[in-house]
């Protein structure tokens, strides 16, 4: 007797997710398994990257039980408490780990970040990311077994003992130009940088490439650095404000910090997923990864353009032959940052997690 599937990730473009005959074909083949994904900025399906398709990839456990939750967020400022909901839902007995898959374009990934670190056991990390909808910034999807929604967040919860998880994220970005410090700005929202409007600013870097923001700003992301970061982290644009000269970003934009522009370098780029890797398979201890579940963002696929499979292949590599890899183009990712923290969001990246049953 075939065994039972616990559970479909689907990843695809808002238009291949709301193809209601596709769905209802999963539900067929999987009648019993939960049906969680998102909408994307490109699907990744073993060793290809793909555009407008829909990737289902099935998951069965030997050992190991998954919940689902849910949560709409009808505001950005509704981002903190909505993962907290979710932590408290999924935070029962057992719990290993989390998966969140979340609206790309209305939650501020930074609040939903701490408000499932905060409400999770410290052994509990997070991984994830946030939805996609290729470079148009319009719409972003998540699916929740037969509804797939704007404005939604699902996290899957796995437990028991016998469930080895990994994971890593990296980036390989180059910082230039002088550091500029954000002087103000509201949660995740940049309104000025040196006490200069942040856009204007913005803008006199990317010279001809501002006609086409916010897109072009995936290849010139931000780098902060302050007190209130561990560390460093890349913030990605979500959308720009002509009228009050503000960025709107995927996450916290804390006054005092301190914010470089950052430009693509090819060979660090591939690299940094390769160091993905190797961080998710050193965290398996001496078990191999069955399954690979691999987001990484919608600026990185775009600088690479045709040589977005290396970064694949860099971590085919690191995991070896017998590992599923799938996963999407996002914007946002979320995972631990370094061993500082059990849940960040990070842009700019590829994140791996990998999975192995004892």
């Amino acid at each position: 007797m075939k065994s039972p599937v616990h559970c479909v990730l689907a990843f695809g473009s808002p238009e291949a997710l709301q193809n209601v005959e596709a769905l209802a074909q999963l539900r067929i083949w999987y009648p019993q398994a939960h049906i969680v994904g998102c909408s994307t900025a490109g699907e990744i399906c073993g060793m290809s990257v793909q555009d407008n398709t829909l990737v289902a990839t099935a998951l069965h456990f030997a050992h190991t039980h998954l919940r689902m939750a849910s949560a709409m967020v009808v505001d950005a400022l509704d981002s903190h408490q909505t993962g907290a909901t979710l932590a408290a839902e999924l935070n029962t007995p057992g719990l290993a780990h989390v998966m969140v898959l979340s609206d790309g374009l209305h939650v501020n990934g930074t609040a939903l970040a701490n408000g499932l670190r905060e409400h999770l056991p410290a052994t509990v990390a997070v991984t994830g990311g946030l939805a996609g909808d290729g470079d148009r910034f319009q719409s972003t999807l998540v699916c929740v077994d037969n509804k797939v929604s704007e404005k939604c967040v699902a996290a899957i919860g796995f437990y028991g003992d016998r469930l080895k998880v990994g994971y890593g994220s990296m980036g390989g970005w180059d910082s230039f130009g002088p550091e500029r410090l954000v002087t103000r700005s509201s949660g995740n929202v940049l309104f000025e940088l040196d006490g200069q409007p942040a856009l204007d600013l913005y803008k006199r870097y990317l010279g001809e490439h501002a006609q086409q923001l916010p897109a072009s700003a995936l290849l010139f992301p931000l780098a902060l650095r302050g007190d209130s970061i561990d560390g460093s982290v890349v913030r990605t644009i979500l959308a720009v404000d002509e009228a009050q000269g503000s960025m709107t970003f995927a996450g916290d934009m804390p006054q005092g910090t301190h914010a470089r522009l950052m430009k693509a370098n090819f060979d660090r780029l591939i690299e940094g997923a390769a160091g993905a890797a190797r961080a998710g398979l050193q965290r398996l201890d001496s078990f191999e990864p069955e399954l690979a579940i691999l987001i990484s963002c919608v600026g990185r696929k775009l600088v690479l353009k045709q040589r977005v499979e290396e970064e694949i292949e860099s971590v085919r590599e690191v995991l070896g032959p017998q590992a599923t890899l799938a996963g999407f183009y996002s914007y946002g990712e979320i995972c631990p940052h370094l061993n500082l923290t059990k849940c960040e969001l990070h842009n700019q990246t590829m994140t791996v997690t990998t999975f192995s049953e004892q």
